[in-house]
This record gives structure tokens, sequence and C-alpha cells, in this order.
């Protein structure tokens, strides 16, 4: 097993409770903490086998700029939930999901 850590992922998105949260937006951050389970051995140095990050900051960016949510928890399990489908190889997903105009 190994982990593949993005951090600071940014994305101009419109979530939040109040009325004001989607009609100005704001910057939302997102770390993704994800335990891998090689499908070959790593010393093969293939992208296939692996979990691409670029593809991986493609399905957050995504989620955090599609349609808003009212909880940032509710973002961060959807996150989770899309990159382990997306691949299979990730055993756990952590997510952080920071708003700091909170």
């Amino acid at each position: 097993m190994y982990v593949i850590r993005m951090k600071n992922c940014a994305f101009f998105a419109r979530h939040g409770v109040l009325d004001e949260e989607e009609t100005l937006g704001q910057r939302f951050y997102v770390d993704a903490e994800l335990t891998v389970e090689p499908s070959r051995p790593l010393t093969e140095d293939s992208i296939e086998d692996t979990v691409n990050y670029g593809v991986a900051f493609a399905v957050i960016e995504k989620i955090v700029t599609g349609h808003r949510r009212f909880l940032i928890e509710a973002l961060a399990l959807e996150v989770a939930k899309a990159l382990t489908a997306r691949f299979s190889q990730i055993r756990k997903a952590a997510i952080t999901v920071r708003k700091p105009n909170a």
C-alpha cells in the first residue's frame, strides 16, 4: 500500500446554507489523502496501474464546481465516493474540504 496526497486543490464554488454564499461564491480548498493498493508492482512505473492524480483532480473539480451543496461534509463524501468509484485501487479516501470565508 502507498499514499497519494493532494493538498490545497483550489476551486471557486457556491456551496453553503446562506443565499449569499450561492450568489457571491467563494474559494474552497480540498485535500485528498488516498491509500492505494497497487494492481501491479510499482517498479513497472505504469501510470495505467495507479491513481492518476491529474484525473483525480478533474474528478474533484467536477464535483466541487458542480451543483450547490449546503454542507461541506456532503461535498467531501461525494468526492470520496467518486474517487473510489473511478479508481478501484483506492482502499481509503480521506477528504478535507476547507471553506476559509465561512
